[in-house]
Formats: C-alpha cells, structure tokens, sequence
C-alpha cells in the first residue's frame, strides 16, 4: 500500500479490505457521475473510495492529480478544483 501527498489530494491505492472496513467505508454513502468536467469547492473535507470510474482533479493552481477504481482519496477543506471525469465514477463518500 502506497500513500502520496499531492498539492493537498492524499491518495492510498489499494488500501487492504481491513483498513476500508475499519473506516466503514461500505456504509458510506454512493455517488456516480458519467464523463464529464466541472469545477467544484470542498466547503468540508471528503473522504473517498473509488469502486470505478478513472479522474483528474486539478486544484486551482496546482498540478492535476489522477486517481481511480481502488484508491481511498482525501480532499481537503476550502480546496478549489475541476473535476475532469474520464471513465464513469462511482465512489462511497463521507464528508467532515
């Protein structure tokens, strides 16, 4: 398991079954998205699974960060960004 701290993004591909079950990921709630690109404004922090779908968020002003099917992301509180969404997303998601 490898964990990498980009601009603000925290990635960790392929967290083991045990850490997403200690965090309760599967009872989170789900969110889809087709292709698509769009700005967004974390009000509160996001934690999330990817269970598909392939992304790159690029923080205003920073560098464009890839994730995707399998990778436990964090964003954090009053980042700015653009979503461009490459293959359809669908993520278990938790804010705060």
């Amino acid at each position: 398991m490898t964990a990498k701290q980009t601009t603000t993004i925290t990635i960790e591909s392929q967290p083991n079954q045990e850490r997403l079950k200690d965090l309760g990921v599967f009872n989170w709630s789900i969110w889809t998205k087709e292709v698509s690109e769009f700005p967004w404004t974390y009000d509160e922090s996001e934690t999330c699974y990817f269970l598909a779908g392939d992304v790159v968020v690029t923080p205003n002003g920073g560098e464009p960060v890839k994730m995707g099917k399998g990778d436990l992301v964090t964003f954090p509180a009053g980042m700015s960004c653009v979503w461009k969404i490459n293959s359809n997303v669908k993520k278990h998601y938790r804010f705060g």
